[in-house]
Formats: C-alpha cells, sequence, structure tokens
C-alpha cells in the first residue's frame, strides 16, 4: 500500500529530493574507475585483477538483489535508503584506509550492496513521491539519477585525482560529505510505503515477477542487459584503454571519457519518452551498435576523438532503451511488488554489466587491450542486433 503523495510534506521535500540522494549513492560506486592505474602502479596487479575488482562489486549488487530486492516494499524505502547510504559510506572508508588487494575487494563488495539496494528502492521512492501528473518527470528523475551520479563518479575523482592532493584519498572523503548530506535529507523524506512492517528474514527472491508484469519485463531485461554490458566496458577497463591504447595519462580526461558515455545515457533517456517505448527498445538497440562500431573503429585506428563519439553514441542507445524498458516494467507493477520487480530487472541488467567485463580482462592476457576491445565490441554488436530484433518482434505490451 502506498500513502497519499499529495500531503504538504511530500510538497516541500518530493521526487527530486529522492532522485539527488539517488545519485549520490550512485556517483560512489564509480568514483574509483579513474584510480584503478594509480592502484595497478601502487600495488602490481594486473589488467584481469582490475576486471576482478569490478566484477566483484557486481557480484554484491546481484547478491544484494537476489536476498533483499523486495526489502523496501516491506520496511518501507526510507530505511533502506539510510542502510544503503551506511554501506556506501563504509566503503569509501575502506578506500581512504585501504592498505592493499583486500581492502579495495571489500570496499568494492560493500559498494555492491549498496547498489543493490538503491537500485530498487530509490527508484521506487522517486516514482511514489511523485505527484499526480509528474509521473513522467519523475521516471526520468530516477534513471537520470541512477546514470547520472553514475557519471559523475568519475569525473570527480578523475578531477580531484589530477588536481588536487591525496589523489587516492580526497575524492572518497568529498564523497563522505556529500552522503552525509544525502543521509540527512532521507530522514526528511516521505515514507511512501503505507504499513511498513519489521523483515524477520531475508530470503531469496529470485525472478519471481507478478504475472501483470510477465509480458512487459523479458524484452525490456535483455535490452538492459545489453546496454549495461557497454557500460561495463566504460567503467571497468576504458582508463586503461586511453592509458595504454590511446596513449593519453591525464586522469581527468579518462574520467571525462567514462562520463560521456553516462551523459549520452541521460541524454537517451531524455527522448524515450517523446519516442516512446515500443519504438525507443528497438531504436536503442540500433543506436547502440553505432556506437559500438564506432568504438571499435576509434581502438583500430587508435582514435581518441572517435572513442568520445563512441561512448556518447552508445549512452544514448543504452539510455533509450534502459527508460523505455525501467518504464514500462515500473509501470506494469503493483505498487506491493514494485520494489521487487524493479529490482529483478537491475539483476538482469547487473549480469550484462559484470560477465562480460571479466571475460574482457581475461582475453586482454592473451589478446592485449586492443584486441581484447575488439573482440568484446564484435560480440556485444551481435547481442544488440540479436536484441533489437527480438524486441522488434516482441515488443512490450503496454506503450508509456
Amino acid at each position: 500500500m502506498i500513502i497519499d503523495r499529495t500531503s504538504g510534506t511530500t510538497r516541500r521535500l518530493g521526487y527530486p529530493a529522492a532522485a539527488g540522494v539517488f545519485a549520490v549513492g550512485m556517483a560512489g560506486t564509480t568514483l574509483p574507475t579513474p584510480l584503478y592505474g594509480l592502484y595497478r602502479a601502487q600495488l602490481g596487479f594486473s589488467e584481469l585483477i582490475v576486471t576482478v575488482v569490478f566484477a566483484v562489486y557486481a557480484l554484491g549488487v546481484i547478491t544484494v538483489l537476489l536476498l533483499a530486492g523486495n526489502v523496501s516494499d516491506e520496511v518501507g524505502r526510507r530505511p533502506v535508503l539510510l542502510c544503503a547510504l551506511a554501506l556506501s559510506a563504509a566503503s569509501a572508508l575502506c578506500f581512504v584506509f585501504e592498505g592493499g588487494l583486500p581492502m579495495l575487494l571489500l570496499g568494492r563488495v560493500l559498494s555492491g550492496f549498496a547498489a543493490g539496494l538503491f537500485s530498487g528502492a530509490a527508484t521506487a521512492a522517486v516514482l511514489e513521491l511523485a505527484r499526480p501528473g509528474q509521473e513522467a518527470h519523475a521516471g526520468f528523475a530516477a534513471t537520470a539519477a541512477n546514470m547520472g551520479g553514475l557519471g559523475c563518479g568519475p569525473l570527480l575523482s578523475g578531477l580531484l585525482a589530477q588536481y588536487a592532493p591525496w589523489p587516492l584519498v580526497l575524492p572518497f572523503l568529498v564523497h563522505l560529505l556529500l552522503v552525509a548530506g544525502a543521509a540527512g535529507v532521507t530522514w526528511f523524506l516521505p515514507e511512501t510505503v503505507g504499513a511498513p512492517h519489521r523483515l524477520h528474514r531475508l530470503r531469496p527472491q529470485g525472478l519471481r515477477l507478478p504475472p501483470e508484469v510477465r509480458g512487459v519485463f523479458t524484452p525490456s531485461a535483455v535490452a538492459a542487459f545489453a546496454g549495461f554490458a557497454l557500460l561495463g566496458l566504460f567503467t571497468a577497463v576504458a582508463p586503461s584503454f586511453v592509458a595504454e591504447t590511446l596513449g593519453d595519462h591525464n586522469l581527468a580526461v579518462a574520467g571525462l571519457i567514462v562520463f560521456t558515455v553516462f551523459l549520452g545515457s541521460t541524454a537517451g533517456q531524455s527522448l524515450t519518452q517523446r519516442i516512446g517505448v515500443r519504438r525507443a527498445l528497438p531504436g536503442g538497440c540500433l543506436v547502440l551498435v553505432v556506437g559500438l562500431l564506432l568504438v571499435a573503429t576509434s581502438l583500430a585506428v587508435t582514435s581518441l576523438p572517435l572513442l568520445v563519439v563512441g561512448a556518447v553514441c552508445g549512452g544514448v542507445g543504452q539510455g533509450l532503451a534502459f527508460r523505455a524498458g525501467l518504464t514500462a516494467v515500473g509501470h506494469a507493477a503493483p505498487p506491493a511488488h514494485r520494489g521487487g520487480t524493479i529490482s529483478a530487472f537491475f539483476l538482469v541488467a547487473y549480469l550484462g554489466i559484470s560477465l562480460p567485463v571479466v571475460g574482457v580482462g581475461a582475453l586482454t592476457l592473451v589478446l592485449g587491450l586492443r584486441g581484447a576491445g575488439l573482440t568484446f565490441a564484435a560480440c556485444l554488436i551481435v547481442l544488440a542486433v540479436a536484441v533489437g530484433l527480438y524486441v522488434l518482434r516482441y515488443p512490450p505490451a503496454e506503450e508509456n
């Protein structure tokens, strides 16, 4: 049951505040992205270990989505958001006091736990805090906060690491301040679950979906898988591509390039509502293919401008498909199961952001960064084409 969204408290502190909390939380999950080269130099590990560190984060996300993806439907959105912020702060402290690979792994696991909680609870909170007539704006705010936060993390840490002191500490101290502010905002957010109760035990929820969602979920989630695979490539190994393959060692540039793919995603999301879900899903896959072709070409001819254009184009395609899918799934889900349904959607997406990237890391040991990147791009192009054809034949049951 959802509370009345038109109360005075909700009007004073509504979905934009929840979206801001969401963005701060997600920014913390990508803060280490431009810093992996510094950690490699300091600790002496390989590109494969970088992707393993990244995959440990995704494993944390998937674990939480499986065990607690629907917990905010029972205990309320606000307690789950506060718990996610606490985990985000603990992750930042692991990096502040980093003393080797185990602390990096622990920090990434905790960050993954936080992201898993944010994915379902924050998205549901943003959607539910919207007043009548604001649903479309809230849907964009939720997905933009997710992707925008992910993009701002590497931009912030890249700038601080390149131009400020303490490159491996200051980004996380700044994020701790942002988390403290976000916790204060969360404390005053209205609770949108009408009858929250104490959770007695966690149990794996799997991918059990309400009957109302099943016709929408499959094409939406498969498209999200393909788009998140591209995001995984840029988040995990793009800085190494920039430094070792393209020869640019500026950490701010590395952070900016990762930011561009998420900026493209946000731009794609802004177009989804006017295009419509049925066209945005296959159209997003097509644009994603074009972006992947540009990324592959940039690696083949060693061109930084082409990599940036490919990142933006691929991000636009991912954003189109991602928001279309999330909108369709979120609107089809009944309120009592919305958090769990959205978490199941993100579970499939995070399988896309983790499994292929580890494969890229393994390929670097045999083919090098350029060869691994080209192989990954070719495989993802095939997948995106297949997904596009699938959603053309089996579009979502409803257009939003």
